[in-house]
C-alpha cells in the first residue's frame, strides 16, 4: 500500500496490524475511555506532509479514528509553496501566511494547497477513511499592519462549526486548508497554526496536536517536555528571546488555544515514526505538552466543609461504595480531604493519606462525584490531582482500594491490580478488620 509523500513520490504505508503490536494496544486501550468521542484538531506542517514518514503518520491517524476519536485535519503549505515558487520562477512575498500575501503568492498558495489536500485525500482513502475538504472558514483581510498593507493575508472571522460537526457525525474526516473565504467568496491566505487554534475553540476540542518539523518547544536550547500556559505566557511576555525562532508561532497559538478553552496542546515532530501515537497514548510523550490549569476548582478541604462532605457521600455509603464516616471522623481527618467546588458548592471529594513507615507510598480514597456531574472527567481529575500532590511530597507509589469502582481506577486512571501484601502493616490491619475484601490497586508516579 502506498501514498504520495507530498513530493510526488510514493511513500510506503505499512498495514496497521504490522505497525501496532499487541503490547502497544494494551497501553493504548487504557486511554480509550478518556478520549473516545472527543475532538482532536491535528495540524500538519508542509514539511511533515513532504516527509517519507507521511504514510506512516496517516496510519496513526487512522488508528485514532478507529478508537472513536473525532478528528479534524488542518494542513500547512509553506514548503510546497516555496518549491512551487522556485519551480515556476515566481517570487513570493511570504510562505507561512503571517506576512504580506500579494496576488502572485495567493495564486501559488491556492495551487499548493490543492496539491497538499489531494495528498491527504489519497492517504486517508488508502486507510479506508472518508474525508472532505471544507469551505468552513470565513476570513477577513488582515488589513494594514504597522503601515504595511497585508493584501490577501486573512484572519479568521468565524468557523462554520455546524458544517464541520455534521461531517464528523457522518464519520467523515474534515480537511481544512489554510485558505479562508471572504464575504465576497474570494480566497485569503490564513496561517495554519492560527487556523488550528480557531477550529479548536469553535469545536470545543480536547486537544490541538501540532505536527511540526522540530521535536517540540525549544527553550534555552533544549526541548521542554511540558510547560503550563502560565509559564509559557510569562516567558513570551518577558523573555521571548529564550524561545527558538521556529517555536514561536506554535507557542503563540498554543497560548491562544488554551486561553479559549482547549485543555491541552501537543507540539511534536511529525516526521518521527509512531510519534503521534506515542505522544497521545503515553505519559511521557515524545514532544512538548502545553497545558492549562485543570485543577483550579480543586482545593484542600476546610473544617467548614465537613457537613457538605458528609451529605455528599451519604448515598455512596448506603451503597457500600465508601466506608461510613461520621461527621466527627471527617472533621478529625479533614486535612486529608480535597474537594472540587463549582459556584461555591462541593460536588466531589477525595482523600490522600501518607504512611509514616512508608514515606514513598500514599493512598487515594473516599473518591466521590455527585451523580449529576458524572462522565465529565471530574473523578479522573481528582485522582490525578491527588497523585500530583503525592509526587510533590516525595511519594513514588499511589495506592487505591475499591470494592465496586476498581474498573474506573484501572481503565481510566491507569492503576494496576496488585496483591494486598503491598499494604503497609497498619493499613493491612484496618483492611482485614473492615471485612470489605476490597481490590488493591497501584500506580507508579
Amino acid at each position: 500500500m502506498s501514498t504520495s509523500n507530498g513530493n510526488g513520490q510514493p511513500a510506503q504505508v505499512p498495514a496497521t496490524a504490522t505497525t501496532i503490536k499487541p503490547t502497544d494496544l494494551r497501553g493504548i486501550l487504557k486511554y480509550v475511555p478518556r478520549f473516545q468521542g472527543q475532538i482532536f484538531v491535528i495540524a500538519l506542517d508542509g514539511p511533515v506532509i513532504a516527509d517519507d514518514n507521511f504514510g506512516n503518520l496517516l496510519v496513526d491517524i487512522a488508528v485514532l479514528r478507529s478508537l472513536g476519536i473525532k478528528l479534524v485535519l488542518v494542513h500547512g503549505i509553506s514548503q510546497q509553496l516555496r518549491e512551487l515558487s522556485a519551480l515556476r520562477g515566481v517570487p513570493i512575498t511570504n510562505a507561512d501566511g503571517t506576512g504580506v500575501t500579494d496576488a502572485a503568492t495567493l495564486d501559488l498558495a491556492v495551487r499548493a494547497s490543492s496539491r497538499v489536500s489531494h495528498a491527504l485525500f489519497e492517504g486517508l482513502t488508502q486507510n479506508q477513511l472518508k474525508c472532505a475538504i471544507t469551505n468552513a472558514v470565513r476570513a477577513l483581510p488582515t488589513g494594514i499592519i504597522k503601515g504595511i498593507d497585508q493584501q490577501f493575508t486573512g484572519k479568521v472571522d468565524r468557523i462554520d462549526k455546524d458544517f464541520i460537526l455534521e461531517l464528523i457525525d457522518r464519520q467523515i474526516v474534515p480537511v481544512v486548508p489554510p485558505i479562508g473565504f471572504g464575504p465576497d467568496g474570494k480566497s485569503l491566505r490564513v496561517n495554519s497554526d492560527l487556523l488550528a487554534a480557531e477550529l479548536a475553540e469553535a469545536l470545543h476540542a480536547t486537544k490541538v496536536v501540532y505536527l511540526a518539523s522540530s521535536p517540540g518547544l525549544e527553550i534555552d536550547g533544549e526541548i521542554r517536555r511540558e510547560i503550563s500556559i502560565a509559564a509559557l505566557s510569562r516567558l513570551m511576555q518577558e523573555e521571548p528571546q529564550r524561545l527558538a525562532d521556529e517555536s514561536r508561532s506554535k507557542a503563540i497559538h498554543a497560548i491562544k488555544a488554551i486561553e479559549t478553552g482547549t485543555p491541552r496542546v501537543h507540539i511534536l515532530d511529525g516526521r518521527v515514526f509512531d510519534g503521534l501515537l506515542n505522544e497521545v497514548f503515553s505519559n511521557e510523550g515524545v514532544g512538548s505538552l502545553v497545558y492549562g490549569n485543570d485543577y483550579q476548582q480543586i482545593r484542600r478541604a476546610r473544617k467548614s466543609d465537613v457537613r457538605m462532605i458528609y451529605n455528599l457521600t451519604r448515598n455512596a455509603v448506603r451503597r457500600e461504595e465508601l466506608v461510613h464516616r461520621t461527621q466527627q471522623a471527617i472533621e478529625k481527618n479533614i486535612d486529608h480531604f480535597f474537594v472540587f467546588e463549582i459556584d461555591e458548592n462541593i460536588i466531589a471529594c477525595v482523600t490522600l493519606y501518607f504512611y509514616p513507615d512508608r514515606p514513598l507510598m500514599a493512598e487515594v480514597g473516599s473518591l466521590y462525584v455527585m451523580p449529576f456531574y458524572n462522565n465529565r472527567g471530574i473523578g479522573r481529575k481528582m485522582v490525578e490531582y491527588a497523585g500530583m500532590v503525592a509526587k510533590e511530597r516525595g511519594a513514588d507509589t499511589l495506592l487505591a482500594l475499591s470494592t465496586q469502582n476498581f474498573g474506573f481506577f484501572t481503565n481510566v486512571c491507569g492503576f494496576e491490580e496488585t496483591s494486598r501484601e503491598i499494604l503497609p502493616d497498619a493499613r493491612m490491619r484496618t483492611y482485614e478488620e473492615s471485612g470489605r475484601n476490597a481490590k488493591v490497586m497501584v500506580k507508579r508516579l
